[in-house]
């Protein structure tokens, strides 16, 4: 490589939960540099997963991170040609990759979704998540389906 990596930036946690990852999130889910909408929107999201989830011991945030864990995929499969052939090669995830393609997905399949609000429609999703369906934990299964299939040609990994 020519130029030196760029520096990592340094994420304040957020004003409420005092999380980095929530502040992650919030960057995903922003537009157009909208942050303090873009907060409402996850803090209304998590009020009605709590109203939802009425009867579970967790916070909405404990609720929140393990629906993320749910949609967390461990393997993805990424192309790489070798003689005049593409293969579907098998690799294991970078755990900061992680953690952003699972809040891409997240926030991906709940603006799919058919609902009035932004904020139903991400509450909708996490619930969903938390309970092992959904498109987001649907996607993350077929990512591991993929890599389970072309398993044989792991030894390409580069």
């Amino acid at each position: 490589m020519r130029k030196a990596k760029p520096k990592k930036r340094q994420i304040l946690p957020d004003p409420v939960f005092g999380e980095k990852k929530v502040t992650k999130f919030v960057n995903h889910l922003m537009y157009d540099g909208k942050k303090s909408t873009a907060f409402k929107i996850f803090y209304t999201a998590l009020d009605k997963v709590k109203t939802k989830l009425a009867n579970e011991t967790k916070s909405p945030v404990e609720i929140w991170k393990q629906a993320l864990d749910n949609i967390t995929p461990l393997v993805e499969v990424k192309s790489r040609r070798i003689g005049g052939a593409t293969f579907q090669v098998p690799t294991e995830i970078r755990p900061d990759r992680k953690e952003s393609i699972s809040m891409k997905n997240l926030i991906s399949f709940s603006r799919k979704r058919n609902g009035k609000s932004m904020s139903d429609k991400l509450a909708a999703e996490i619930v969903d998540a938390f309970n092992n369906q959904g498109s987001a934990f649907k996607r993350k299964e077929d990512m591991h389906r993929m890599a389970e299939a072309n398993r044989a040609f792991a030894h390409f990994r580069f």
